[in-house]
């Protein structure tokens, strides 16, 4: 396997995990006032982060083992337009750290969550226009 191909085959599975992080948040959001509103907001978090790391990983740009989008975009903003502002960027971060754990903050609600997930949307639409169409195909499975 080529550099090339490695490289196409790390980015497919950022891919592959940020779907199915936005599809865990679109199908408990389905349960209404059910819905675990927490657990929407950090797949919506995981969902950007991942296609972040996906576009980082595509650029062959070295990344550390972080949450912090705000971050993140800083080491993939040449090229590319994300429409998130600093206090929307820091936002999606607390969702990933913050209410992953118990402690003493505000429940996140279920407009929160909507929201978190519109923001992930909006990052992954930008990301996924910046990679090559064979990196957003499924991996082959053995």
């Amino acid at each position: 396997m080529s550099g090339d191909e490695r490289v196409l085959e790390v980015v497919r599975g950022w891919v592959e995990k940020a779907e199915s992080d936005l599809k865990n948040a679109t199908i408990s959001l389905r349960a209404g006032p059910e819905c675990p509103a927490d657990t929407v907001a950090f797949h919506a978090q995981q969902c950007a982060e991942k296609y972040l790391k996906a576009l980082l990983s595509y650029r062959r740009t070295e990344f550390p083992r972080i949450h912090d989008i705000e971050s993140l975009l800083g080491l993939c903003r040449s090229g590319i337009r994300i429409d998130l502002s600093v206090e929307e960027q820091r936002l999606l971060t607390t969702y990933a750290t913050i209410t992953r754990y118990p402690g003493d903050y505000d429940p996140v609600s279920l407009t929160e969550a909507r929201g978190a997930l519109r923001l992930a949307r909006r990052v992954r639409s930008a990301v996924r226009k910046k990679l090559p169409r064979q990196a957003l195909k499924g991996r082959e499975r053995q």
